[in-house]
């Protein structure tokens, strides 16, 4: 790149596909927030999560495209394919969970005609545009994947993906812990929020090390990122399916806590709900980390092949110079 061209703005950074993906993120989002605060409004904790939701996914696409079109993403100290990848799969996942959660919450059936129905008209709008936001950043995902003849990002991949995937479950089953399951009741109970706790704290490391661009430096220490996976995902699978197993028992067995739902207990502020809801999210993270694992293995088991497919390549051109050679 030469010295003039260093101070152009990237044109392709809007016209690309994926540049083409975030301006609909942007658009959508911008349209998301001046619905909800021309008309559709929002309340309660719900509310305020999908807003905050809306706004934050809003203003990390925008930050994302100001750096690339001004090019200075080149001196941040970051692997930024990697950077870019992880931001939108969260954002996919934080998306989806808000165009679940702002309908389900506020719009309902018999708002209208008793009501006012531009508020529910508004609404509807607001959810339909989430729903696009989400397939927006799904969308830079799927266009971040490696093509013929181009290496792509490792967040990229599906076990990129399955990780972020991993980190966006834990957080939500620890927002549970800590909204009313009394999990320091029982000693097994604690255990299973400990083994939650250090699985998200492995998965965070390991996409802390690959958008940090500090992947390669294991190989230093005899120790590539992809046998580092396989070893933590393996690990993280033998913790959660203990804490799958001990959280129900403590939880709904007659003896440590209640099979069926207390009557009279408030929607959206009993205890049991969470506790099943933790239980449901830990079997669903299970299940992630079970596929990680799987994948991790095959890459792993991939990456050796290709590595003893090349040392026989090399001995086999070392005998044929040898042999050439001796005659």
């Amino acid at each position: 790149m030469s010295v003039s061209s260093g101070h152009q703005l990237n044109v392709s950074a809007v016209f690309s596909p994926r540049g083409a993906a975030r301006v609909c993120q942007l658009t959508l989002g911008c349209t998301i927030v001046s619905l909800v605060i021309h008309g559709a409004g929002y309340s309660a904790t719900y509310g305020t999560f999908c807003m905050a939701v809306w706004t934050s996914c809003f203003t990390v696409s925008a930050v994302v495209l100001v750096l690339e079109v001004t090019r200075l993403q080149a001196s941040l100290p970051v692997s930024w394919e990697n950077l870019t990848v992880t931001l939108a799969s969260l954002a996919t996942l934080l998306s989806l969970t808000a165009s679940i959660a702002y309908p389900a919450f506020f719009v309902r059936a018999n708002d209208c005609p008793y009501n006012n129905c531009e508020v529910r008209n508004f609404r509807i709008a607001v959810s339909v545009c989430s729903w696009g936001a989400c397939v927006a950043y799904g969308t830079e995902v799927f266009l971040s994947r490696a093509k013929p003849g181009r290496s792509g990002s490792y967040m990229a991949t599906a076990p990129g993906v399955l990780k972020v995937a991993q980190i966006f479950v834990g957080c939500v089953i620890f927002a549970m812990l800590t909204d009313g399951t009394d999990f320091t009741r029982h000693a097994a109970t604690l255990y299973c929020a400990v083994a939650f706790g250090v699985c998200l704290s492995g998965t965070v490391l390991l996409v802390a090390l690959v958008v940090s661009g500090r992947s390669a430096a294991l190989r230093m220490l005899r120790m590539p990122f992809e046998r580092l996976a396989v070893i933590y995902t393996f690990a993280a699978v033998l913790l959660y399916v203990s804490a799958a197993v001990l959280w129900p028992v403590f939880c709904f067995d007659r003896k440590y806590g209640a099979p069926l739902r207390p009557q009279g207990c408030p929607r959206g502020k009993c205890s049991w709900d969470m506790k099943l809801a933790v239980a449901v999210m830990s079997f669903v993270n299970l299940a992630l980390y079970i596929a990680s694992s799987s994948l991790s293995i095959m890459t792993l088991m991939i990456i050796l092949l290709d590595y003893c497919i090349h040392d026989i390549n090399i001995e086999h051109q070392v005998l044929v110079q040898h042999f050439c050679a001796t005659k």
